[in-house]
């Protein structure tokens, strides 16, 4: 058996815009890599910017987008095309979503804790009526809720805080070794926000749950987060240890992004957000950086020339700066002088 608990290996999403014949491609995902410890759990945080392509990311992972190309592997076994309602329920019940609002979760003429009962039904979690009251109770208890909190209740008789937190619960009824949150607080009043993401925080420790953490607010990625990958335009620039990408980052634009919260605050995103929308679809079908237009030490290569993967400093790094192929051109340009 693997010990790996989810491998994704070079995924990419290609979309079409304006027709697959004659309209243009957009590569909203380019060859994506990254693993999570079965014997380790952690919180993983895809970061980037309205349009980086860290949702769709985790979408494909999810089995609600399809992949363009490459794989996603959990527990040694390929999941990447699943087709069968049995084996996409026995995946789902191990890999839980939890969503960006939790009043688009629920629906408001349906009370909250349906959901949670009809999780316990539709994954077989228990046999009995008092079986499934019990997991139901426990994971409202493991995010600090009990039933009587929300029994009978509609969405919109509890906070934005408290129904994020019946969403997490919904989630953990399954018992899932994975969760993947895309954006969960970023719906959420600012004085709440700390309380969900410490909760992800808790869920890791106490009941060995690792989470990939979509967002784009630096701050809570590095509050919470073991390692980072940070995406731009469908690459991602920069993975691994938050402590090093964060507090000594090497990719241009990691730089300028943490310029924009120069110290750890809720309250700070980053001030620049590009929607999907205005981006020119060529700068996405580059062949060299994506951030050449906007990289202030953008080199002549930049431009058509798509940068490799460097490990340096304890992270991968895809930029120019770092490559060999520069140091050699260097070094016969000073040759030459």
């Amino acid at each position: 058996m693997s010990n790996k608990l989810l491998e994704v290996k070079d995924l990419e999403k290609v979309f079409h815009l304006g027709g697959r014949f004659f309209g243009s491609k957009l590569k909203a995902v380019n060859k994506v890599n990254f693993d999570l410890d079965a014997e380790k759990p952690e919180i993983l945080t895809f970061a980037g910017e309205t349009g980086s392509g860290k949702t769709t990311v985790a979408r494909m992972i999810l089995g609600l987008e399809t992949p363009t190309s490459g794989e996603v592997i959990y527990k040694g076994r390929n999941v990447t095309h699943i087709k069968k309602r049995k084996e996409l329920l026995e995946y789902m019940k191990e890999v839980q979503p939890i969503f960006q609002n939790p009043f688009e979760t629920f629906n408001p003429l349906k009370k909250v804790d349906s959901y949670l009962f009809e999780m316990a039904e539709n994954y077989e979690i228990a046999k009995t009526k008092e079986e499934k009251q019990k997991g139901v109770e426990e994971s409202l208890n493991s995010v600090g809720l009990t039933l009587k909190e929300i029994k009978g209740r509609y969405p919109n008789e509890l906070s934005g805080g408290q129904l994020q937190r019946v969403s997490v619960a919904r989630a953990l009824v399954t018992r899932p070794s994975l969760l993947i949150a895309d954006e969960p607080v970023s719906m959420v009043d600012a004085s709440l926000r700390m309380s969900i993401v410490n909760l992800f925080a808790e869920l890791k420790t106490k009941y060995n749950v690792s989470v990939l953490y979509i967002t784009h607010d630096l701050a809570t990625a590095y509050y919470i987060s073991d390692r980072i990958a940070i995406m731009l335009r469908g690459d991602v620039v920069e993975f691994g240890d938050i402590d090093k990408v964060m507090l000594s980052p090497l990719h241009p634009y990691t730089q300028i992004l943490l310029e924009s919260v120069p110290q750890p605050d809720p309250e700070g995103t980053w001030k620049e957000d590009i929607k999907l929308s205005s981006l020119e679809v060529k700068e996405f079908s580059r062949l060299g950086c994506k951030f050449y237009e906007r990289c202030p030490f953008a080199m002549k290569i930049c431009k058509d020339v798509e940068p490799p993967y460097v490990f340096k400093d304890g992270r991968e790094v895809k930029c120019h700066l770092y490559s060999e192929e520069i140091k050699n051109t260097e070094k016969s340009e000073e040759t030459v002088n």
